[in-house]
């Protein structure tokens, strides 16, 4: 079974070109479902069954597993059931007629704009580091994009004249930014002389790099990020996706349409772009609770 998986996270990874955090997750769900079946004594998948994926399913339900946990595992069995059935290495598709659980939707944590100028005033701009990371923070915030696309960045990626990046997401679907002219300010500080003394091979194209002149890591923004968070005295649970969301709803709250957004976000489905248009409501009802002397 191992080697089967590991044929069909190459077949992703070569035939689909999917990112590695996607094939990281893909295997990650696969490596748990394939511990279940041996464990229920099901010793390859030309046996497993419907009952088998159920089982599995009902069993990280047990283990308290939130329903989007449910789908993504799904959707990843069936994954690799459909393409071990293509490729006619199992007799039929198990989980061909399986329907995904709903999974709630919670409203998206955002920041408030008086906290995103609080967390943007905490780098120390005196130092090296400092410059950078209001570089980074001021861009993820003025593009909304993934950390993932963060740390992708390359020097060719971002064009200060015209104020945009480029940047790939979900799917390797480039799509094209634009970004504002306070992001861009802090950008050229950054180019200036900052990233030239951070950087050690003069061959290394990252536009963000670490203190020992890399790309940036996903573990290194995130442990930037609650620093300045908890400097700040921001006490909401805050990760890199809340930059996009508040990227998101602020757009949405000062008149941007929704379609904008969706494209910028690099949404495929505009119904996930709907869910900050629920937090735009929710936002403005709490304003008027809060201060209508009759609410």
């Amino acid at each position: 079974m191992e080697r089967m998986v590991a044929d069909f996270i190459n077949f992703l990874s070569v035939e689909k070109g999917l990112a590695r955090n996607t094939l990281e997750s893909y295997q990650r769900d696969l490596r748990a479902f394939t511990g279940y079946l041996r464990q229920s004594g099901v010793t390859g998948f030309q046996e497993t069954s419907r009952h088998n994926i159920v089982g599995y399913l009902a069993t990280l339900q047990k283990n308290g597993k939130a329903k989007a946990t449910l789908s993504r595992n799904l959707a990843s069995i069936r994954s690799l059931f459909q393409y071990l059935a293509q490729e006619r290495l199992v007799p039929e598709n198990p989980s061909a007629d399986l329907e995904s659980p709903k999974p709630d939707r919670k409203l998206p944590r955002v920041l408030t704009p008086q906290e995103v100028d609080l967390l943007m005033e905490q780098p120390n701009c005196s130092q090296s580091t400092g410059i950078r990371d209001k570089a980074m923070l001021e861009v993820i915030y003025a593009t909304g994009i993934r950390v993932s696309e963060l740390i992708s960045l390359d020097l060719e990626h971002i064009n200060i004249e015209s104020g945009f990046i480029r940047c790939r997401g979900k799917g390797n679907k480039e799509r094209i930014i634009p970004i504002g002219s306070l992001a861009v300010r802090h950008v050229e500080n950054y180019l200036a002389g900052c990233r030239g003394r951070l950087v050690r091979n003069g061959n290394e194209s990252a536009l963000f790099v670490n203190q020992h002149g890399k790309r940036m890591t996903r573990q290194g923004f995130w442990k930037i990020l609650k620093k300045y968070a908890r400097e700040a005295g921001i006490n909401k649970h805050i990760t890199p996706h809340t930059l996009r969301h508040s990227f998101a709803t602020h757009l949405l709250e000062n008149g941007a349409d929704l379609r904008s957004v969706q494209e910028m976000l690099g949404h495929a489905d505009i119904s996930t772009t709907q869910i900050y248009t629920q937090v735009t409501r929710s936002r403005i009802r709490e304003v008027y609770e809060k201060t209508h002397p009759r609410a």
